[in-house]
């Protein structure tokens, strides 16, 4: 079991490109990535295609990781872990392909995720090399793995205002429920005490901007400014 201090300095090597250090992190946490993995269980993907996926989101974290943010790097790793899996499961739902291309699918993925920041993106012509495909299977199996259409998108109006194509999917099932309150839990725990403070104080408390800005010694825009900048990040980072 590795500590906090080993864990950072094998995310800085694996950066840079050492396969080892990248390997022994991901050995390390089969079962973080199992305990993400589960909850889609039972949705039409086999289990072995889950723990790829989700993989390929732990690689992603590793790559994206900034060390020097005061948090650790399992509360980074989650969502981006279960966003991987839930854009899978998005685009399955959507387009229907076969297996063969949705294997082929996470196998390119997997392999750009694994590229260290410092290397060059490899072009459609590399990947086809590399995987012994077409270039149009290339391009095929890589926009399979897309969804023409966010669950944000507006598709009704009401007297309440607009609806969203997510409102009208059937609700989540409990496990999952559960997951997206533990990545929020985990979101809110990563922002600055002030930030944290404000969003606690705003959706948790039921306060006005206002009377926040009144309790911190700022005006309300810069309130507003805040709340703004944070609801954004925070989204970016929970559909990554």
């Amino acid at each position: 079991m590795i500590d906090y201090e080993q864990t950072l300095r094998l995310i800085k090597l694996a950066q840079k490109g050492d396969e080892t250090a990248k390997n022994l992190l991901i050995n390390e946490n089969y079962p973080l990535v199992k305990s993400v993995i589960r909850r889609y269980r039972g949705k039409g993907v086999d289990y072995d295609d889950l723990f790829q996926l989700g993989c390929v989101g732990f690689v992603k974290a590793i790559n994206n990781f900034d060390c020097s943010y005061n948090v650790r790097f399992s509360t980074y790793a989650v969502p981006m872990i279960a966003g991987e899996v839930k854009r899978f499961l998005r685009d399955d739902g959507y387009i229907k392909v076969s297996r063969a291309i949705k294997s082929q699918a996470i196998e390119i993925n997997k392999y750009l995720a694994s590229l260290s920041p410092q290397e060059q993106t490899p072009d459609i012509a590399d990947i086809a090399k590399r995987f012994d495909m077409e270039p149009q299977e290339v391009v095929f199996a890589m926009d399979s793995n897309r969804y023409p259409m966010s669950l944000s998108t507006p598709i009704d109006q009401t007297e309440d205002g607009s609806v969203t194509l997510g409102e009208r999917i059937a609700a989540p099932e409990e496990e999952d429920t559960k997951l997206d309150h533990f990545i929020l839990k985990q979101l809110i725990s990563s922002l600055s005490p002030r930030d944290r403070k404000i969003i606690i104080m705003r959706y948790y408390r039921d306060k006005t901007q206002s009377e926040i800005a009144k309790e911190l010694g700022v005006s309300q825009v810069q309130v507003s400014r805040i709340e703004n900048k944070v609801l954004q990040n925070m989204r970016k980072k929970f559909n990554e």
